[in-house]
């Protein structure tokens, strides 16, 4: 507790001095009071110690603070980084309220039903041992704000879509006003925590907004999310770290030690990393950033390979049983998607020139630039291998989520490979176990043909019936267990594999009649029979005498 808010009879009398104020506070912690009111020290005595200390000037918060155990956590934005943190934190800690809010009525109405706004295995079965015990979903910012012990802003950074740096500048207008709202209705001490990734120094946004107009003591501390879409409820439950950042003050050490002990209701200690708050900030863009630079790299070699006649799969165990190098995120693929990796890139790439440091910049574009190659490389591939034409060929899409286990569609490569193809004219016949009709029309809504040349199928077989090609875009395992030659005989011939995951067995396809392409897999000619030789360019009779003569004729 602050010094001076101590009692009526001190904010009227004051500490004077710095000086004058430290001997104060210790006078206090003592059996000699600085002043005489009736009843005063009896009071003082029952509280002193328990849930009242006192410090001076800027130590605001307790240090026993960090004692506390939080009862209230309220999580501010339920999308996909908020609701499966959420849901696993009530149910590893039943007595702690847990209330997921959002402005979003529609959504808060869809985590209230058996029709959730998204898929992730097990989450469904998790939110029902939880929701309605310790763990509720709102639309009241107020209520939930005033009740918290900890706040955890889980609430989208876009890119800017106008204006100064727009495409690779984070939109931070969503964490000003979630930290307005903070400010409107916090009427005590609060720590905010920011889940969400975000560019450095945002957490300066956050504070100065809400020093200049909540009066009482904030801390901010940055806990970025490392959950993987598609298996996001495991990672939540058992994650390979969490990281915590705050400032170098007594109050933030106390705020990170509050949250320490909650992660450690389920979490081995030794796997919460404590940093400096901008630390936290920067280290989740750099790993994204990280993770999409191994993706672009083993594209880069799946390319090279598919002209050298080496396979991609077999380079890639080479390099990866180096332990310096890992193997995992070593496959090749038509690209990495989802809503974090390019937009965290872009949010580097931005950040790296705002600090005038050209080189970073475009190194880190370089890998985005590669990424989008890749995907028109793929859908280059497919033309190219058809003859030179698709235009009024069906061609069956299998996956449109940017991975498996997910119903994520944002930034899939499925959407540029489509609108490239939409371009040639192609019929898309689209199926996805976990993306509906309308999240693909939705997904397509900007290309003007995709009204008269997509159509959505039930299930796989429907898709690829009449087609002339598969396109294999989403590494679903339901994929691995299709009836292959049910499909062959239901296709036009020639019928093509695209593989844009190496999924399935390449070579049992090819015993069925399949013509099959794979990322970075040694490339398979057709059949004279389809694709005649080229003919030997005409030679003139004199040239051809000449050659005659040469043969010793």
């Amino acid at each position: 507790m602050l010094l001076p808010n101590i009692a009526h009879p001190l904010s009227h009398r004051g500490t004077g001095s710095p000086s004058q104020g430290t001997r104060t506070a210790r006078r206090w912690n003592s059996t000699l009071l600085p002043f005489f009111e009736p009843s005063l020290q009896e009071t003082l005595e029952e509280v002193r110690g328990v849930n009242l200390s006192f410090f001076l000037g800027s130590r605001a918060l307790s240090t026993e603070m960090s004692k506390q155990t939080v009862h209230h956590v309220a999580v501010i934005g339920a999308g996909h980084v908020g609701v499966p943190h959420a849901i696993v934190m009530a149910h590893k800690c039943p007595d702690v309220k847990v209330t997921i809010v959002d402005d979003d009525h529609r959504k808060i109405a869809a985590w209230n039903s058996t029709l959730l706004p998204f898929f992730e295995p097990s989450l469904q079965e998790t939110l029902e041992e939880v929701r309605g015990v310790n763990l509720s979903f709102a639309t009241d910012f107020d209520a939930a704000i005033k009740s918290a012990d900890v706040i955890m802003a889980s609430v989208s950074t876009p890119l800017k879509d106008s204006g100064a740096g727009a495409g690779y500048a984070p939109d931070l207008q969503f964490w000003e006003r979630i930290a307005r709202l903070i400010a409107q209705s916090a009427a005590g001490p609060k720590t905010i925590v920011e889940r969400s990734t975000v560019p450095v120094k945002s957490a300066d946004i956050i504070k100065q907004v809400l020093a200049f107009n909540n009066p009482h003591p904030m801390v901010v501390l940055s806990n970025p999310e490392f959950a993987r879409e598609g298996s996001a409820m495991m990672d939540q439950a058992s994650p390979e770290r969490v990281l915590i950042g705050g400032e170098d003050s007594e109050a933030a050490r106390a705020a990170v030690e509050q949250l320490v002990d909650l992660y450690a209701r389920w979490i081995p200690r030794e796997r919460v990393i404590v940093s400096g708050l901008w630390s936290a900030e920067l280290s989740k863009l750099a790993a994204n950033a990280f993770l999409a630079q191994r993706i672009s790299s083993i594209n880069a070699i799946s390319a090279l390979c598919e002209k050298t006649g080496a396979d991609v799969s077999e380079v890639a165990y080479a390099v990866g049983v180096d332990s310096r190098v890992g193997r995992k995120h070593l496959t090749a693929s038509v690209g990495f998607g989802g809503a974090c990796y390019e937009t965290h890139l872009r949010n580097l790439i931005y950040l790296s020139r705002a600090f005038r440091l050209p080189q970073v910049a475009d190194y880190w574009e370089h890998v985005l630039a590669l990424n989008d190659w890749q995907k028109r490389r793929f859908a280059n591939v497919v033309v190219s291998s058809m003859f030179n034409t698709v235009s009024g060929k069906r061609l069956a899409i299998l996956g449109v989520s940017y991975k498996k286990n997910t119903s994520d569609t944002r930034n899939s490569p499925a959407w540029d490979i489509c609108r490239a193809l939409l371009n040639e004219r192609a019929e898309l016949a689209v199926y996805d176990p976990r993306v509906s009709q309308q999240a693909v029309a939705l997904g397509l809504r900007t290309h003007e043909k995709a009204e008269q040349l997509l159509r959505c199928e039930q299930d796989a077989y429907l898709a690829a019936a009449g087609a002339h090609a598969l396109l294999l875009l989403t590494e679903w395992d339901e994929f691995k267990l299709l009836d292959y030659t049910r499909i062959f005989e239901s296709m036009e011939k020639p019928a093509f594999v695209f593989d844009g995951r190496n999924l399935l067995d390449h070579a049992q396809l090819r015993d069925i009649g399949f013509h099959v392409y794979g990322i970075g897999k040694p490339l398979h000619t057709l059949p004279t029979e389809i694709v005649a030789p080229p003919a030997p360019p005409p030679v003139a009779a004199e040239q051809s005498l000449h050659m005659i003569k040469d043969l010793g004729a």
